[in-house]
């Protein structure tokens, strides 16, 4: 199994998880086909919404729902290859973005079939794995967390729980989402945005750092 001093030393080797077989399947319970025309988190699935993106900083690509979810969920990208782990080297399983095979084994995981879901190296961070995040790394997500203002899930906080994976936590049409994804896109003038890639707030401040803390925790 990777450990977290294993998935941090990727520049040393190949990052490849063995799982117990069952191990993830008892936690997260029996796959089942998503049959709904929308996600759990109520985007509708419409494969033409999609477009692939390259993540800045990196020679990594995913697909994600145009507009402002790929806004939203470029910058976790952008913020996780910076700042925890490369996106680009394959290690860990990589990033994965809009998906349209129907089995899942947790709700959440419908949310990839509209393009509103990320996953970062999920095969060291499974749905239902026993392998967490470093104390400094969850610092680190819950304040991304905290620049989504709310609109965004984290999967360590979900039961079963994926560390790796995030997605859209507020319907479309959502005014905080939409003054967020203005506000996190790198695609407009700089002059407009209050980060960029690789230039973001210190989540080492105590105020930044109570704030992310005091955030609610989407359920």
């Amino acid at each position: 199994m990777i450990t977290r001093r294993t998935f941090l030393g990727t520049a040393a080797g190949v990052g490849v998880l063995s799982l117990v077989p069952g191990t993830a399947a008892e936690a997260a319970g029996k796959g089942t086909k998503w049959t709904g025309a929308k996600s759990a988190n109520g985007w509708r699935i419409t494969p033409s919404a999609i477009s692939t993106y390259r993540i800045e900083g990196s020679r990594a690509s995913v697909a994600l729902r145009q507009g402002v979810a790929a806004a939203v969920l470029l910058h976790i990208a952008r913020r996780w290859h910076y700042e925890i782990a490369p996106v680009d080297t394959g290690d860990g399983g990589g990033i994965t973005g809009h998906t349209t095979d129907r089995e899942i084994q947790a709700k959440f995981q419908s949310n990839y079939l509209s393009g509103t879901a990320l996953a970062v190296q999920s095969t060291a961070f499974p749905l239902g794995g026993s392998e967490k995040l470093w104390p400094y790394q969850e610092e680190i997500v819950r304040d991304i967390l905290l620049d989504c203002e709310g609109t965004v899930a984290w999967g360590g906080d979900l039961n079963p729980a994926q560390a790796s994976h995030f997605h859209l936590a507020v319907a479309p049409g959502d005014k905080t989402l939409a003054g967020v994804a203005a506000r996190l896109d790198t695609s407009v003038q700089l002059e407009f945005r209050a980060q960029t890639a690789g230039v973001v707030a210190d989540p080492a401040t105590p105020s930044r750092r109570d704030r992310a803390r005091r955030l609610p925790r989407r359920r």
